[in-house]
């Protein structure tokens, strides 16, 4: 089963709910800003890893954020087919259909350290309810993780981090079709088994890993990252199946009872079957209108879990 971390509830899916043991009974006090000596700026150099995978020349399409240097790769315009298409798939994972997308950017790598930093110096993010790791008590102010994935973050922190880098969260269809591409793949790489070659999962490495660690693990457009490491917020509210989902640019239900939205690709500490690529769960997204900082404005955070951005075409 999938085992994210978090402060309270974690729901694995509809039909077979689980409670995840508590790292905390409340959110770290931390400080409201960070010394801008702390955490440097994020350079592109300094991220990208030193042996990329080599894709097509067509999907070769590449630029770079002025606000925080991520890089991104362009996803055209396409049908794929989304959801789980293995043995192993879960009854959230059906049933499969066919999405249509419109052309779009996504985020080569998941949001460093380094980078929210920026955001957070500039006044526009609110620091992470922890700045430790899964097993780093330095961690978001250590100079020393600035490549890494930024993590203890909630659904409205990453929202509004990409809003601030002129992006956006992506939907849960633009998502998989990142890391799906239009062949009917079990994980971004393809069908061969998941080593340590290909992600950071099943405590192997214990922690988080530098971004871009494993360029082995790419999916066919080339984005890093997408299984292990840290699962993702995506916009999407959560629901137990796709039997009503659209299938033209879906962006999910507009709303939900429970409050519960998407995260995605699995993490450090989940097995193989945790991070295929059609793997969905629900974590407490931010719930709007509940009194500022308390445990219900800010929904679920957890060492496991960070995000990346999209941007339209």
């Amino acid at each position: 089963m999938k085992k994210f971390i978090i402060v309270s509830l974690f729901l694995l899916t509809a039909c077979a709910p689980a409670k995840a043991p508590a790292l905390q009974a409340a959110p770290t006090q931390i400080p409201t800003s960070i010394p801008p000596t702390a955490i440097p700026p994020a350079t592109v150099e300094t991220i990208l890893p030193t042996a990329a995978p080599t894709p097509t020349e067509e999907l070769l399409n590449q630029r770079a954020s002025p606000l925080d240097g991520m890089p991104q790769v362009y996803i055209p315009a396409g049908t794929f087919r989304m959801g789980g298409l293995d043995v192993r798939r879960a009854a959230n994972e059906t049933p499969d259909h066919d999405v249509t997308l419109a052309a779009f950017w996504m985020d080569q790598l998941e949001v460093t350290n380094a980078m929210y930093a920026l955001c957070v110096n500039a006044g526009a993010c609110q620091p992470p309810q922890s700045f430790k790791s899964q097993r780093r008590y330095f961690y978001f102010n250590s100079p020393e993780f600035n490549d890494y994935p930024v993590v203890y973050v909630t659904w409205s922190q990453a929202k509004t981090y990409c809003e601030w880098a002129g992006r956006r969260l992506p939907s849960e269809a633009e998502w998989e079709r990142a890391g799906r591409g239009d062949d009917f793949r079990t994980f971004p790489w393809g069908e061969d088994k998941a080593d340590g070659l290909r992600a950071n999962f099943n405590m192997l490495v214990g922690d988080t890993s530098r971004v871009g660690t494993y360029p082995a693990g790419a999916s066919p457009f080339g984005v890093l990252d997408m299984a292990g490491n840290v699962a993702e917020w995506v916009n999407d509210f959560y629901t137990s199946s796709y039997a009503n989902a659209g299938t033209l640019n879906p962006t999910g239900p507009a709303t939900s009872s429970s409050l519960q939205r998407v995260v995605r690709g699995g993490s450090l500490g989940d097995a193989e079957i945790n991070i295929r690529v059609s793997k969905r769960s629900s974590v407490l997204g931010s719930i709007p209108g509940a009194a500022p900082d308390s445990q219900a404005s800010l929904g679920d955070f957890s060492p496991r879990i960070g995000f990346r951005c999209a941007a339209n075409e």
